[in-house]
């Protein structure tokens, strides 16, 4: 007997014959003589609706109201799989996420997991019910409710599996797998079979939304081995795991990120501490910042430009002013850009790798703004007009037509 735990998005739930189909998944599981604890998401656009609702209420909710109310989304889709599964012919229990056993920080809307006390889960385990378990929440110090922010039940199911050292955790989405980039855009986008933590880590923060980059961290420190597979097909999925690292350079996807503002400084003094002093400013707002470039400018000045999520653009704008005494032209904001990566291990040791994407971009006639590498990955920013077709472009060249 294995112990499974499953994962299932808002689209694979998303009205009465979907919900049917998952409960057939999941009670097909507990027919081999498996135990199953499930996690599910809200149903298809719920998060979202119940966000307008709040908005015609009031611009600026408080961030504790919205958790109260988005946490309502999951506890419609538990009751309704749980009776799904009861109707399929086999025992199920839905607990919400402090039911669950899921304690969290207080920060509402991004909350971390801080500790699981699977006591509940065990018992309901032991009782051989399907455990059902709302993904995204929590509760915290206060015994308020909080959410874990978007993609959170991915979090959610590889917070479970490692506490309850589950044999596997499949998380069931739209697509078969992890492809070398979105299938559903990219012609000749290939399927992985396996593919590494660290590799998968940077495809989900560039851009990839097939997993949540908090669960890809979270799997790898505890070493959850992961299987990303649809709940529309069934065929095998991508595993997520440690691969043994060979010499041999492999290209694994190529990402589009349009969440992407690009904020430029200019005209800014030419003295040490400058860069210290700003992005402190940003550290102390919680803006993460990715691409970063300096040059030197004219009359002892300097320019810095970098890239946040465009959530955080008006943050880091008034970080920036609080940071220099300068005009107000010298602090412009673009959000028409995206952001297009390459990733795969041992691209610092593997020469040409930089050039080929380039040299796509160039016949493509796209214009590259900035540069970031890493051992790991290379991202360029371009106009946000020009990204499918970038992404498109360099996919051809790492992985021609067969």
């Amino acid at each position: 007997m294995s112990l499974i735990v499953q994962k299932f998005g808002g689209s694979s739930v998303a009205d009465a014959e979907r919900v049917m189909n998952v409960a057939g998944i999941i009670t097909d599981t507990y027919r081999k003589g498996n135990d199953v604890v499930v996690v599910v998401s809200a149903q298809g656009d719920t998060t979202d609706d119940l966000i307008d609702k709040a908005h015609e209420i009031t611009d600026k909710p408080s961030k504790r109201e919205m958790d109260m109310l988005m946490t309502a989304g999951e506890q419609i889709s538990i009751a309704l799989l749980a009776m799904a599964v009861e109707k399929s012919g086999c025992p199920a229990v839905s607990l919400l996420g402090w039911q669950a056993g899921f304690h969290t920080s207080s920060a509402y809307g991004i909350a971390r997991i801080k500790s699981i006390k699977a006591d509940r889960i065990k018992a309901e385990l032991d009782r051989h019910n399907i455990v059902i378990v709302a993904g995204f929440q929590g509760i915290n110090k206060y015994d308020d409710l909080t959410t874990l922010g978007r993609g959170g039940s991915d979090t959610s199911a590889v917070a479970i599996a490692a506490a309850l050292h589950a044999d596997r955790c499949q998380i069931f989405t739209d697509v078969e797998g992890v492809f070398t980039a979105d299938p559903r855009k990219v012609e000749n986008a290939q399927k992985l079979q396996e593919i590494t933590y660290d590799e998968m880590l940077e495809l989900a923060t560039l851009g990839a939304q097939v997993l949540n980059n908090r669960s890809v961290e979270m799997a790898k420190k505890y070493n959850v081995e992961i299987e990303v597979l649809s709940s529309l097909k069934r065929v095998p999925g991508t595993i997520v795991k440690e691969v043994a690292k060979m010499e041999k350079m492999l290209v694994r996807g190529v990402t589009k990120d349009t969440d992407v503002a690009r904020i430029s400084v200019t005209n800014i003094p030419n003295i040490p501490g400058i860069a210290f002093k700003l992005f402190s400013k940003l550290a102390q707002r919680k803006i993460n910042v990715d691409i970063i470039l300096q040059s030197v400018g004219r009359d002892d000045t300097k320019d810095i430009t970098f890239t946040v999520s465009k959530d955080n653009a008006d943050g880091a704008i008034e970080a920036v002013r609080s940071s220099f005494d300068i005009e107000e032209k010298d602090v412009t904001c673009d959000t028409n850009v995206a952001k297009i990566s390459v990733v795969g291990a041992g691209m610092e040791s593997h020469p040409g790798t930089a050039s080929k994407m380039f040299e796509a971009l160039f016949e493509s006639d796209i214009n590259i703004d900035m540069i970031s590498t890493s051992e790991i990955k290379i991202s360029v920013l371009i106009d946000a007009k020009d990204a499918d077709r970038a992404v498109s472009a360099v996919h051809r060249a790492f992985f021609p037509d067969k």
